[in-house]
């Protein structure tokens, strides 16, 4: 099996490569769900890319593999959307990003453009939680969200919920799973949260909810400290 992907400017993380999140959407389209997506290199922009047996190649070098495994995770409750918009004032990207031109989390992308999730906690230790409005720039001709940015809204807020301070990480390999659709305008809840730290590896988890309260999406992380 042989697909090719082009992933545009827009869905940058650091400005020279692809959001992670992102990138693992886009082998997850290919590949089923759950899958685990292992990134072994900065996903390039703007660049023909092809996924042939679960593998993500730029001509001979390997970008990133994937493959089909269970999901184990414990998800919390959400918090409320109200709440969510509160906690989303305690960002600490808000006063010094180390990536402010993120797709999902970047603070210096105009509305419209960037997801700008912005996770915050209530307390050291709490989870990180935060609102998500999605633009309909970010949806099918169904008006649904792409699976892709959906994935990506998972990406950032597992880093937020599992660190206290911005640290200079990568992420290094994420396992997730997406359950339901969400349609543009609907007021969702995201949140993240510390799974464990091995040395340089943090892991954590995130979980995306829809205005109904239904949990659409949920990924388990391996962050790698730089």
């Amino acid at each position: 099996m042989t697909a090719e992907v082009t992933i545009a400017a827009r869905f940058c993380g650091p400005p020279d490569s692809a959001n992670g999140g992102y990138t693992c959407g886009c082998l997850a389209r290919v590949v089923g769900e759950p899958v685990a997506v292992t990134l072994r290199k900065p996903p390039p922009i703007d660049k023909p890319l092809f996924i042939r047996d679960g593998n993500l190649v730029d001509g001979d070098a390997l970008i990133a593999s994937a493959e089909r495994v269970a999901l184990d995770l414990d998800v919390p409750d959400p918090v409320e959307f109200a709440h969510a918009e509160d906690l989303a004032l305690r960002y600490i990207g808000r006063e010094k990003h180390l990536v402010p031109g993120c797709f999902v989390c970047g603070t210096g992308r105009a509305p419209g453009d960037g997801l700008r999730i912005f996770p915050g906690k209530a307390s050291v230790g709490e989870p990180a939680a935060a609102p998500w409005i999605p633009d309909l720039s970010l949806c099918n001709d169904r008006g649904e969200v792409d699976r892709e940015i959906l994935w990506a809204s998972l990406d950032c807020p597992g880093y937020f919920g599992a660190m206290e301070s911005m640290e200079m990480a990568v992420l290094g390999r994420m396992t997730g799973a997406i359950d339901r659709s969400v349609r543009a305008g609907e007021r969702c809840v995201i949140m993240g949260w510390l799974l464990g730290r091995e040395g340089r590896k943090v892991h954590a988890g995130s979980a995306l909810w829809n205005e109904a309260g239904e949990l659409v999406g949920r990924s388990r992380q391996t962050w790698i400290l730089l």
